[in-house]
């Protein structure tokens, strides 16, 4: 089998970081233990197990002092079993500390406030307690389980996205009824369902509706969606059981909690954002600190805070969570659960090297998973938002990073990522910006709002994602993928013809950033509202082989470099779109299930060819497009879709056996409660007939039917008639309208299909001009057509 020279360097360096980073299993020489327990004193000494600590705050202040004078020591924080409400983040800035659970998973670091309460019933059916005065908390729990803050509309397990919306969830008419909404939050997905938006509700204004500030958690900002959205936090909407709303004028916390007795329940309230940061620096980082078998709940929602852009992706971040790092190296985070958080579960910010996040269970986590985000100082005429743009004549030419102020040859393996984004929209199970070599090996990522795994930018390549089972992905968004990527990178111009300018005179500008190939193998993807491997906007420099697409199949929108061979879409095939002339992709030796779905491609690449088909109609398709000349029809039977193992019937074929046996995760305690994907039956027959196209005075156009057009047109909702071909003598080419440009609208009418444009133009066949606006760029356009 072909195995690329940077693959088996990749394997070198993970081989040797393993070795040089696993956490220690017992006391090495020199090393020296401070145990703490829920039944020891912070008077004690801490130093036996009889004289424990009883906070770990306190402990990690002895243990700093302790470190002043002897830094050559290894020290272990040995933590019995129980819980521990941390007062403040243990903030760790010197070497050598390992915090671990005696008992694995035994000891949990809660970032909530044990509430007090007395709880009495009032006249209107509700239970109320006085809050100590000051406190303010997003979140509350009764036993250990999540209670709901007065929504509407109510919460529903059932309904996605958000357990529920309602698109009158602000109207003006129930607005009317909230006498005092100052505090609530709106909650709404982008108008294109790229993610979401948060809304604080200041109070209302003369005419009675909301006034609200934030919605800066997309880099690509909208309105909020029209359907999509909830509100939270209305004294009015505590209507239905397990919901409460917090009055912080009188502390009264109000709770409908039906026939049960809340004075039984033990209460909490997050109120800390981080529980453990490593904090160094590039000058100074921190080495060898390594947290082992921690148990991380109820942290503070960070959603309002998750304003800063990462270049020219979608994404908006916020550089907190349960744990973080921050110039560190040789670190790790392992045998852990984080569950129940209110943002991030793990954050590496800026400056790191060889930091593992291993064997951890991450569930029902507010924002994402496991974050590797460097710092833009380190990018090179770095931009910030899809528009913006370095003029050509200021670009840096100079290859690579700035600064060494980014996280690389860090690693997440082994980890189980499930039920995340439960407010936030915008995560991934593994987020990757602005960093370089990072390995994602063999995790299980599922239930996820958009992306299972996301590399924001090209800056700087040379990851290694294998061996990972994704899947339930992209469940409340769409147009995106389980493995998703953008490019976008300093050559990038939000005008397309702009762009083909600068890289026909720059070719080498599309390596500047995307300095490494990155490898994408052996993983087993399936994404419910777009692709299972979806490179967009500029992605470059990949190399993609033996991979099992499960439903959405492959895409790859413009950018440069990608050579994809020997993978399996079942039921799917390629989603080429918008690409490059002289891109020198090549797409080989891969198993097809339905013919090529190109939307806008003039060029073809280096190599579209050798290809395996279950269908002569499909095949014969895309040789009518001048590709896959040396394609074959090959007759397979499917022995485990789930792993893609198949028999030859008929045919030739030079395709390597799948090996997906492990796929996912390999910890026998996490793979003991795993969820599987669905495996799909087999279609063979997968040929995608095409719509009907309209030809209009010199003009083909037809309506947008599929997540394809939507994407590669960068359309919000799939509406619109897309100009398929137009003459250079059309009254629509000479108003300054373009191939691929998108009408949306037509004599102040809505078009969102070609019927709508029909009408509009038989009813006003009359007319010598026309107002026309079209979608291009990411922007509308008003053209005046003259007939």
């Amino acid at each position: 089998m072909h195995f690329p020279l940077k693959l088996f360097s990749k394997v070198l360096w993970l081989a040797m970081t393993m070795i040089l980073i696993i956490p220690m299993a017992s006391a090495q020489p020199n090393t020296i233990s401070f145990f703490v327990s829920k039944q020891g004193s912070d008077k004690n000494e801490g130093r036996t197990k009889d004289k424990s600590f009883a906070s770990a705050e306190y402990a990690l202040e002895q243990i700093r002092k302790y470190k002043s004078s002897h830094p050559d020591h290894l020290v272990e924080m040995l933590i019995n079993d129980g819980q521990y409400y941390l007062s403040k983040p243990l903030e760790i800035n010197f070497d050598g500390i390992t915090i671990k659970a005696i008992n694995e998973r035994k000891v949990t670091f809660s970032g909530a406030n044990k509430l007090n309460l007395k709880w009495t019933k009032s006249k209107n059916n509700l239970w109320t307690a006085k809050v100590p005065t000051g406190l303010k908390f997003q979140r509350l729990f009764a036993s250990g389980e999540l209670l709901n803050r007065a929504r509407y509309p109510n919460y529903d397990p059932k309904i996605l996205p958000f357990n529920g919306y309602a698109e009158d969830a602000i109207s003006p008419e129930r607005v009317k009824g909230w006498r005092n909404p100052k505090g609530a939050i709106v909650h709404a997905l982008h108008i294109g369902r790229w993610g979401g938006f948060h809304y604080l509700v200041t109070g209302k204004d003369e005419n009675g509706e909301l006034k609200l500030e934030g919605g800066l958690q997309n880099n690509r900002p909208s309105k909020m969606h029209e359907t999509y959205r909830f509100v939270e936090n209305v004294f009015e909407e505590l209507d239905t059981l397990n919901e409460w709303y917090l009055d912080q004028s009188s502390s009264t916390l109000y709770l409908n909690f039906g026939d049960q007795d809340p004075n039984s329940f033990v209460f909490e309230a997050p109120q800390l954002e981080s529980l453990i940061s490593i904090k160094g620096s590039m000058e100074k980082p921190v080495r060898e600190v390594h947290i082992i078998g921690i148990r991380f709940v109820q942290t503070d929602p960070t959603f309002m805070k998750t304003e800063e852009p990462l270049l020219r992706s979608d994404w908006t971040i916020y550089r907190q969570a349960a744990v973080r790092f921050e110039g560190a190296e040789n670190c790790s985070v392992s045998n852990s659960d984080f569950i129940d958080l209110g943002g991030n579960a793990v954050f590496l910010s800026n400056y790191n090297r060889g930091v593992k996040v291993s064997g951890n269970l991450m569930e029902r986590i507010g924002g994402g998973a496991i974050n590797f985000v460097g710092d833009p100082q380190a990018v090179r005429s770095p931009s910030f938002r899809y528009e913006n743009f370095v003029p050509e004549n200021e670009i840096d030419s100079i290859p690579g990073p700035k600064t060494e102020n980014y996280t690389a040859d860090c690693e997440a393996s082994d980890n189980v990522i499930r039920n995340i984004g439960l407010i936030e929209k915008q995560v991934a199970g593994v987020q990757i910006s602005m960093s370089a070599r990072i390995s994602v090996l063999h995790n299980s990522i599922y239930d996820v709002p958009r992306a299972g795994i996301n590399v924001g930018d090209g800056t700087w390549g040379g990851h290694q994602i294998s061996f990972n089972d994704v899947f339930n992905t992209v469940l409340e968004t769409s147009d995106h993928g389980a493995f998703n990527s953008w490019g976008r990178d300093r050559f990038w111009h939000p005008d397309r013809k702009e762009m083909d300018r600068i890289v026909e005179a720059h070719p080498n500008w599309v390596k500047l950033d995307a300095i490494e190939t990155t490898i994408i193998s052996n993983n087993r993807f399936s994404c419910d509202h777009g692709w299972d491997i979806d490179l967009d906007d500029g992605s470059s420099n990949y190399e993609i082989f033996n991979n099992l697409c499960l439903s959405g199949g492959l895409k790859l929108r413009e950018g440069f470099y990608r050579t994809v061979y020997n993978n399996i879409m079942i039921n799917n095939g390629f989603h080429p779109h918008v690409w490059f002339k002289n891109s020198h992709d090549v797409f080989r030796n891969n198993i097809v299930m339905h013919s090529h779905q190109d939307i806008q491609v003039n060029f073809w690449g280096d190599k579209v060819d050798e290809n395996y088909y279950t269908s002569l109609k499909d095949l014969q398709a895309d040789q009518a497009k001048s590709v896959d000349a040396n394609s074959s029809v090959v007759d397979i039977k499917f022995i485990d879709v789930a792993t893609g193992k198949f028999d030859l019937i008929s045919g030739n074929m030079n395709f390597h056996p799948l090996k997906l046996n492990d796929v996912g995760v390999r910890n026998t305690r996490l793979k003991s409660f795993l969820d599987s994907p669905h495996i799909p039956e087999i279609h063979k027959e997968g040929n995608v007939s095409k719509g009907a196209v309209f030809e209009w005075k010199g003009a083909k156009l037809k309506s947008i039917e599929s997540l394809g057009e939507q994407s590669a047109a960068g359309l919000p909702t799939m509406e619109g008639v897309l100009v398929l071909e137009l003459e250079e003598n059309s009254p629509l080419a000479k108003a300054g309208i373009q191939k691929s440009d998108v009408i949306v609208g037509c004599q102040s009418v809505d078009i969102k299909e070609l019927k709508d444009l029909q009408l509009v133009l038989k009813r006003d066949q009359y007319m010598n001009k026309l107002n026309i606006e079209v979608f291009r760029n990411q922007e509308r356009k008003t053209m005046l057509v003259n007939l």
